[in-house]
């Protein structure tokens, strides 16, 4: 496994992060989750615990903690033993389309390796599980996917639990080979939650495109049409052997990881001018503008720059996006927030932002919204939005 090199790319995201991080508070929050190494009969796969535990311990947690502005960290433990299915993995293995998993399969897995270790584990303590496989892509199918909630639905009509009556508020599952990207995609359905029925923080790339037939990486690439290489909700990674880009403004805050006197909105009937600074910076007065359409969409205008894991972003500049809240997943072409493409002639929504000397200026004028970049103030912009 080659793991050296993206981990010290990783590592100085990490350093780079802790001097950009614009922390408001230390941490509040802190999710509790529980890795459990799982083998399989007749599959040998060298996969080393200490590599798991920095993953986890180390690169995640500080992801988290700075996507957070240091609301919110994770403290996980990971299984001292491996504990071994009862079945072959080819008892477990899925498609790599969403659409065509079957999930009794997974159901299975979940419940096999939550047996295995439920005399040794309190899940009442943990707000999240992990089963970590000693198993690649090629054995399982899928390098990464949530299980609950997520695969399994997200109703609370059936709660996961252990044979001994614990219950488990969320699993997600991981071959060895799971990027960074693909480990938060997937906690992130988890900390986001259910709420009325759906996910608060769901897949950003289309499934119905992700089901259609050709190599993984090049559908993976081609059904993100809403938010492109700018969320690891949409992309998971840009390059295997870089960080993760940091997540959007709509992101942070369907996770509740953005203070909301951080966000400034402009209203019907007014004009305002507002410095935006960038979005990973969280000493920023205004981190995010919200354009309220109607009661359920509006416009979030953020500030991209090239600071800690946003440096591996596609570009630099001013992303628009238009939110719906009544779209709950990515079906159909339709997603519940799409980036406003500035150049539409670059593949994969990597020329969307907009920038001074390049497109500065979007107008939508059935809703009568105008927005101009005025002028760039260091890593920040002088934004003009007119109703």
């Amino acid at each position: 496994m080659k793991h050296k090199s993206l981990g010290l790319l990783i590592l100085a995201a990490i350093l780079l992060a802790s001097t950009t991080s614009g922390a408001e508070s230390p941490a509040k929050t802190v999710e509790k989750g529980i890795v459990i190494l799982v083998a399989f009969p007749g599959l040998q796969r060298n996969v080393d615990r200490a590599h798991v535990v920095t993953r986890f311990t180390r690169d995640l947690d500080a992801y988290v903690t700075q996507m957070s502005y240091n609301r919110v960290s994770l403290s996980v433990d990971v299984t001292k033993q491996w504990y071994r299915m009862p079945s072959p993995v080819g008892q477990y293995k899925i498609s790599s389309r969403n659409l065509e998993v079957d999930k009794s399969r997974i159901r299975t897995l979940i419940d096999d390796a939550l047996n295995a270790a439920d005399r040794d584990i309190d899940f009442s303590k943990y707000d999240f599980a992990v089963i970590y496989m000693a198993a690649d892509l090629a054995d399982y199918g899928m390098i990464g996917l949530c299980g609950y909630p997520g695969m399994l639905g997200w109703g609370n009509e059936s709660p996961l639990s252990t044979r001994s009556g614990e219950q488990v508020k969320g699993v997600a599952i991981y071959c060895y080979q799971a990027h960074l990207g693909t480990l938060f995609h997937d906690i992130a359905h988890i900390l986001g939650g259910v709420k009325d029925g759906k996910r608060l923080v769901p897949c950003l790339y289309d499934h119905d495109l992700q089901a259609k037939p050709g190599p993984l990486r090049e559908t993976g690439v081609a059904a993100t049409i809403n938010m492109g290489f700018w969320d690891p909700m949409s992309c998971h990674y840009r390059e295997r052997q870089m960080a993760p880009p940091g997540i959007s403004s709509w992101t942070k805050l369907r996770l509740g990881w953005m203070d909301e006197s951080k966000v400034k909105s402009v209203n019907r009937g007014e004009t305002a001018e507002v410095l935006l600074g960038p979005l990973e910076d969280g000493l920023s007065g205004t981190l995010a503008i919200k354009i309220p359409i109607s009661d359920t969409t509006y416009y979030l205008i953020e500030n991209r720059q090239p600071l800690s894991f946003d440096k591996t972003l596609p570009g630099s500049g001013v992303l628009i996006m238009y939110c719906d809240d009544k779209i709950a997943e990515c079906r159909h072409g339709q997603s519940p927030v799409k980036l406003m493409d500035a150049n539409p002639s670059v593949p994969h929504l990597e020329g969307a932002a907009f920038d001074i000397g390049k497109k500065q200026a979007f107008q939508d004028e059935r809703n009568g919204i105008t927005i101009g970049l005025k002028e760039r103030v260091g890593r920040s912009y002088r934004i003009l939005i007119s109703r």
